[in-house]
Parts: C-alpha cells; structure tokens; sequence
C-alpha cells in the first residue's frame, strides 16, 4: 500500500508494473500525496474483481468508494477537482485547453510508437525514429516554460514525464538537440512525488 500522511482517504489503483498511463495516474496521486492501495496486475491474467469493475477490463482503473474510473483522462481530472491542493490545471481556459490538447496528441502521436517499439522486429526501428520525431518538434513546447506548457507541473507533465523516463530503455536517443527535454526530465525524475510514483520495474528502466 502505498500511503502518505496528508491524507486519510485511501483508494484502489489497479496497475500495470510497467504502463506510461498508469504511471500517469501514479504521478497524479503522488503528486497530491494521497493515500491509495497499488493492486500491480498482470495483464495477462486481469483478476475477477477487476473485469467485475471494468467492463473492458482496462489498465488504470480507480476506484473510490462505490465510484469506479476507468479512463485515464477521467481518472486524472477526478483527482486534480477530488484533491484540489495542489492544483494540476492552470485557472485560465485557454492554458487548460492548450494542456488538454496537447495530451491528446501525445496519446494518439506518441504512445503507440512506444507500444511499436516495445512490440520489437523491424517496425521498432521505425518507431523509435517516429518518437524522436515527435519528441524534438515538441522542443518548443518544452522551451516554452519551466514545465510542459505550464510555469508550474500540470497533468501534461504526468503523462509526458514517463515517456521521457522511458526514453533510454526505449533506444532512443535525443542527441545534443534534445538536451532541453532531458534537462526538464531531470528536474521531474530527482523529485521526492516522482520517487514515489515508481514501480520496482519502473526504477529498474534507469537509475535515479
């Protein structure tokens, strides 16, 4: 289980040990410093209870007293308004919108070159020349502030930090021109709520 002592409230995460969403959802909890049991799942095996919750039986699943949440974005923006302090969405609609899109495509443009690579054969090659691809026209973005977007962390970062995280078990390498991304990694990865948000398998892909 994992817990922390500002807060009570205890949830239910069903996990994968190694997932970029459900770490995504982990960053977010950590982030909050809530409490929460970690049911690590095998996904080729997906226990009863969860098919029972999860009508696809999909990885992360949240439940929450009698609430079951099984989307990731959902799962997210329910703990950023459930948790409010320390807020992960700027106030202005238009910075909440910016970020929202921007997880969008990295969702649709970003992680399944990280499934492609992770599938292995000839089409991980293509994939990881994809991802940097992606990753250094997002170099901007990067740029823009001390953050994803954002001056301060914001649920974009939960989800672009383990893709970054991934990158070195992934073979792929940014070179110098993707050094500002490494670099706002860096400032993430050394963070005691990044510690926190890793499994064993993930702390194994790098050393802090």
């Amino acid at each position: 289980m994992v817990q922390n002592a500002r807060s009570r409230t205890v949830l239910a995460m069903y996990s994968a040990a190694d997932d970029i969403q459900c770490h995504r959802v982990r960053l977010v909890l950590a982030a909050k410093g809530v409490a929460y049991d970690l049911i690590q799942v095998d996904t080729a095996k997906p226990p009863q209870d969860l098919i029972d919750l999860n009508p696809y039986g999909s990885l992360p699943t949240l439940v929450d007293r009698d609430l079951t949440l099984y989307d990731t974005s959902v799962i997210c923006e329910y703990l950023d308004e459930r948790y409010p302090h320390p807020p992960l969405m700027p106030i202005d609609p238009l910075s909440r919108a910016r970020l929202r899109l921007a997880a969008v495509r990295i969702e649709r443009d970003w992680l399944p070159e990280v499934e492609h690579i992770r599938a292995g054969g000839r089409p991980a090659d293509t994939a990881r020349k994809h991802l940097r691809e992606h990753l250094l026209t997002a170099l901007p973005l990067f740029k823009a502030a001390k953050f994803f977007l954002n001056p301060e962390m914001s649920l974009a970062d939960c989800l672009v930090a383990p893709v970054v995280w991934r990158l070195p078990s992934l073979g792929v390498d940014l070179g110098r021109e993707g050094k500002p991304i490494m670099d706002y990694g860096e400032r993430l990865f050394h963070s005691q709520g990044y510690a926190r948000s890793l499994t064993a398998d993930e702390k194994a892909l790098r050393a802090l």
